[in-house]
């Protein structure tokens, strides 16, 4: 469906559900070089078991108009925006990598609207190579290919990743040349990466979040390994009140949510049941 915004229009997949009052809503927000499909397995599932489901494109990316963010910070806004456009007071906000950091600044721009944030494949600081910078904006196609290797555990992912035949290393290369060619005004590979690599507030927005927090780490991760997420998980512990925190280790890489998936989705199911 298209979310019309003040501005621009965003689009997102329900999972095939018409939204349903009194459920509530999961908002599932895409890393860099993504988009909504990144969450095809765990929104689909969740839309047909009790919960209103919108797997965006981020602005400037895929299906969605405007103009692609270059912080974090103005795609928290823009993630803000939506739930305003649609009326909901409140959202359960799923994030991985760059939306992994998007869905924990939304959280502290305006904690009131977030009654769980699940951060899927977080660090802070998430730091980006210089080497792979540069590359994302004079050699794409060779980052592309650097990022497809580092994100995965293994080229060969077992089939209930995407189902019995599909070459996921393949499919997102595919993904990514995809979404590089959706905005043919911006180089959102370079912005998406500049903007994880400068985002600077992660503990101070943890600091402020209420929501209770679960993150999901890959044991092998070399894009963003479980330790470069411990000072934030440090700091969701120390917040007072009662919101909960909680972390899953799943045994894959960067890509929990295909190499992964039984246990990613498991985790967030009894993350959201709790």
């Amino acid at each position: 469906m298209q979310i019309q915004l003040a501005t621009h229009s965003i689009y997102a997949y329900t999972g095939g559900r018409a939204h349903t009052p009194g459920q509530a809503t999961v908002v599932f927000i895409h890393g860099v070089l993504q988009d909504h499909s990144t969450w095809i397995l765990q929104s689909r599932y969740l839309a047909h078991h009790g919960f209103n489901v919108l797997a965006i494109d981020l602005p400037g990316h895929g299906r969605s108009g405007g103009e692609a963010p270059a912080s974090v910070e103005t795609a928290a806004q823009g993630v803000l925006a939506l739930l305003d456009a649609l009326g909901l007071e409140q959202a359960i906000l799923v994030g991985h990598s760059w939306g992994a950091l998007i869905a924990l600044e939304a959280a502290a721009q305006q904690p009131s609207r977030v009654s769980h944030a699940v951060l899927v494949g977080i660090a802070f600081p998430m730091k980006v190579s210089p080497a792979l910078l540069e590359a994302s904006q004079h050699e794409p196609e060779k980052a592309i290919a650097m990022i497809n290797t580092f994100s995965r555990a293994t080229l060969a992912a077992p089939p209930s990743s995407l189902g019995p035949g599909t070459w996921v290393y393949g499919a997102g290369r595919a993904l990514n040349r995809r979404i590089l060619r959706s905005n043919p005004t911006v180089n959102v590979f370079h912005r998406g990466f500049v903007a994880c690599d400068q985002y600077a507030r992660g503990l101070e927005a943890m600091a402020q979040v209420k929501a209770d927090v679960l993150f999901i780490l890959g044991k092998v991760d070399q894009m963003t390994p479980p330790k470069a997420a411990q000072g934030l998980i440090d700091t969701a512990r120390q917040r007072s009140g009662p919101a909960r925190t909680e972390v899953a280790m799943v045994p894959m890489g960067h890509h929990q949510m295909h190499e992964a998936a039984e246990e990613t989705l498991a985790a967030l199911k009894a993350f959201l049941a709790g």
